[in-house]
C-alpha cells in the first residue's frame, strides 16, 4: 500500500479504533511506521451489524458464517490479535498540544509526532457501543437485549433517520407476528442526503413488512420512557396527541460527535458547534500540520458512514507518509453520494455514485451478510 519511510522520531497516534481508526492502523502497519491506536473498547465493533445483533441470535442466515455461534459474537473483533503492542486499551481525555502527547484516562501518557483524531459518533444502545469494557461484556448486552425483543410484543422504534429505518426493518424480519411502530419527527425516511426515489424506496419497504409509520410527530417525555427493557402495555404519546402501547422501546435518535478526547484541550477555532474538528482539503486540522481528523469527527459535508471513514484514513496516513518524505500531500475530495440501507438480511435499498440501485443488487451486496466478511479481512483474522 505504500513505500517505506525513515522511522526516525516518528510515532503516530490514532485516537479511536472505529472503521477509519482500523483503516489507518493497517495502512500505517504496512508502512512500517510506528503507531499506537487507542480504543476503551477491548475489540473493533463492526456497528453496521449492530441492529442485526439485537435481534438475531445465530447467524444462520449468513452460510459462510458458523451458525452456531452467536451473530454478536460475529461483530466484535479484537484488537491484539491485529496490532499486537501496537493496541492500547484506554479512553483519551486530553491532547497536549505543546508537548505532543495524549492523556488517558488513567493518567497513562504516549507521545506522538502525528496525530490522527477518528473518535467518530457516539449514541443510544444498540445502535452504538463505546463503553470501556471487555468485548465479551459487549456481546452479553447484545444477547440480553435479543431476549428483550423475544419477550415483547410489540416494539416502538423512535427516530425514522437510516438507523431507525434498518431497525425497524430487522425487527420486523426476524419478528414478522410482532407489532412494530415506527415514530419520526420529519415526513421523508432516511437520511435526507439519499436520493428523493430511494428514500421513499425506504418507505415502501417498511410498509411492505408490516411496520406502522407515525410521520411528522415526536414522542413525548422522553426521558421518563425506560429503553432497552421489555415494560408490557407502556403508554407512549405524541406532540400531536397519538397514543399507543407497546412493550419494547428502542430509540436511534441522538447521536454526537464524540469529541471527548479533544474538546477540551484544542483550541476552539479548531473545533465545530457541533464538535466536530475542522479540516483543510489534506485533513489536516486547523492550524496543525501534524495532526488529522478522519471519519465522523472530520468536519466535511457528506454522510457519516463507515465506507467514508477508510477513504479518509488513506488520505491522512499518505500525508503522513508524504510530509515525512517531502512530497506533495493529496487532497480529500467528496463524491456523488454511495449509501446502502440493509432492510433485514431479505430486502435493502442503497444509491451507488448517485445512481439508484436495484433492490436485489443491495440486498447481495449487504443485507445479508453486512459486509462482516470485508471488516474480518481488514483486521486479518479468520471469523469464527
Amino acid at each position: 500500500m505504500g513505500s517505506q519511510v525513515s522511522v526516525d522520531g516518528v510515532h503516530v497516534v490514532v485516537v479511536g479504533g472505529g472503521f477509519g481508526g482500523i483503516a489507518a492502523g493497517q495502512r500505517l502497519k504496512s508502512r512500517g511506521l510506528p503507531f499506537t491506536l487507542i480504543d476503551p473498547r477491548e475489540a473493533f465493533h463492526h456497528n453496521v451489524a449492530a441492529l442485526r445483533a439485537s435481534v438475531q441470535n445465530v447467524s444462520s442466515h449468513i452460510p459462510q458464517l458458523d451458525s452456531s455461534v452467536g451473530f454478536a459474537h460475529k461483530t466484535f473483533i479484537p484488537y491484539f490479535e491485529t496490532f499486537g503492542e501496537s493496541f492500547v486499551q484506554g479512553r483519551v481525555t486530553r491532547v497536549d498540544t505543546d508537548r505532543q502527547l495524549v492523556q488517558l484516562e488513567d493518567g497513562k501518557e504516549i507521545h506522538y509526532s502525528h496525530l490522527i483524531l477518528a473518535t467518530g459518533t457516539d449514541g443510544p444502545f444498540p445502535g452504538k457501543y463505546n463503553e470501556l469494557s471487555s468485548y465479551q461484556t459487549a456481546i452479553q448486552k447484545y444477547q440480553d437485549l435479543f431476549k428483550e425483543f423475544q419477550a415483547a410484543e410489540s416494539v416502538l422504534v423512535v427516530g425514522g433517520g437510516s438507523t431507525g429505518v434498518e431497525m425497524a426493518a430487522e425487527i420486523k424480519t426476524e419478528f414478522p407476528d410482532k407489532k412494530v411502530v415506527l415514530v419520526h419527527s420529519r415526513i421523508g425516511l432516511a437520511d435526507p442526503d439519499l436520493l428523493p426515489s430511494v428514500r421513499q424506496e425506504a418507505k415502501e419497504v417498511l410498509l411492505e413488512k408490516g411496520v406502522e409509520l407515525i410521520l411528522g410527530q415526536k414522542v413525548c417525555d422522553m426521558s421518563q420512557l425506560q429503553l432497552n427493557v421489555t415494560r408490557k402495555n407502556t403508554i407512549v404519546t405524541t406532540d400531536k396527541g397519538s397514543k399507543f402501547t407497546v412493550d419494547l422501546i428502542i430509540c436511534c435518535t441522538g447521536l454526537r460527535i464524540n469529541s471527548s478526547a479533544y474538546a477540551s484541550s484544542l483550541p476552539p477555532r479548531c473545533v465545530a458547534e457541533n464538535g466536530m474538528l475542522k479540516v483543510n482539503d489534506h485533513l489536516q486540522v486547523h492550524c496543525f500540520s501534524n495532526i488529522y481528523a478522519v471519519g465522523d469527527c472530520a468536519d466535511i459535508r457528506e454522510p457519516k458512514m463507515a465506507y467514508h471513514a477508510g477513504l479518509h484514513a488513506a488520505v491522512a496516513v499518505g500525508n503522513i507518509a508524504n510530509s515525512l518524505t517531502g512530497k506533495e500531500l493529496t487532497c480529500y475530495r467528496t463524491g456523488n453520494v454511495t449509501m446502502l440501507l440493509a432492510m433485514g438480511r431479505n430486502d435493502g435499498v442503497g444509491q451507488y455514485n448517485g445512481l439508484r440501485l436495484p433492490r436485489f443488487l443491495v440486498t447481495l451486496g449487504k443485507s445479508k451478510d453486512l459486509l462482516l466478511w470485508k471488516s474480518w479481512r481488514e483486521m486479518g483474522q479468520k471469523s469464527p
